[in-house]
């Protein structure tokens, strides 16, 4: 009887001190990195081009507000037929001025019960797009006088065709990035690589760097009397992750 005693005194001492060690003893990293045998070697890498947009798209419009619903919808459609054809003068293809938006809205005096109509707010505003940057300051000029009284912004863009191609080259420098990260690690682990089995791409967002005269919409009065806009560069960026056999 003493030794079973003294058996499970030792065993509740170890638990005990166990238990004060998890506790309060030093932290143990168990944290491992294994490559078991058969998994792929999988690595990743980034390549980004930069390029120049060679496409505009400003965004202009008119309002006005009055009694008469006819009045107002009469002097909107006026001035957005001088609007478009000013700018048609400049060079602009039909097809590259888009109506974006037609509204109308009554107006209530909403002091009184019931409401009572005072009026309607017609609106119009188009997309219009340039090719060509030396025409962007005209534009903008040539549409305040037209009777352009609406907030617009530019936006910059990139034609399809030297997008694909400069996505291509960040395609490329991705892979080849990745490659040397892949052999580079091999050699310092002291592995083998195989043939490439597996491949995937994911095309990060492009961005294009800030204006130096412009920032996000601004009205076009603002625009008229500072013209000056620039089309900065878009970031086209590319991540590739390789995965490769083990001999």
């Amino acid at each position: 009887m003493p030794k079973a005693g003294g058996k499970v005194t030792a065993v509740i001492t170890f638990f005990v001190l166990l238990f004060v060690f998890a506790k309060w003893g030093p932290a143990i990293n168990f944290s491992t990195t294994t490559q078991t045998k058969g998994d792929p070697f999988i690595v990743t890498g980034e390549g980004k081009t930069f390029v120049t947009p060679d496409i505009a798209k400003i965004t202009v419009g008119v309002a006005e507000s009055g009694l008469s619903l006819k009045t107002v919808q009469d002097s909107v459609n006026k001035k957005s037929a001088a609007l478009t054809d000013a700018v048609k003068n400049l060079g602009v293809k039909k097809e590259d001025i888009k109506t974006t938006s037609y509204n109308l809205y009554p107006q209530y005096d909403y002091q009184n019960s019931p409401n009572r109509l005072t009026g309607y707010q017609v609106s119009t505003t188009y997309e219009i797009t340039i090719r060509d940057f030396d025409k962007i300051n005209d534009l903008i000029v040539v549409a305040t006088g037209a009777g352009a009284n609406m907030e617009g912004g530019i936006s910059f863009e990139v034609n399809e065709e030297t997008k694909k191609e400069k996505l291509q080259e960040a395609r490329e420098a991705a892979a080849s990035d990745a490659k040397e990260k892949a052999q580079s690690l091999a050699s310092a682990a002291g592995i083998t690589l195989g043939k490439v089995i597996n491949i995937s791409e994911n095309q990060g967002q492009n961005e294009i760097r800030p204006l130096p005269a412009m920032g996000g919409a601004v009205t076009l009065d603002k625009m008229a009397i500072e013209p000056s806009v620039q089309a900065g560069q878009t970031e086209i960026s590319v991540i590739v992750t390789l995965s490769f056999e083990v001999r």
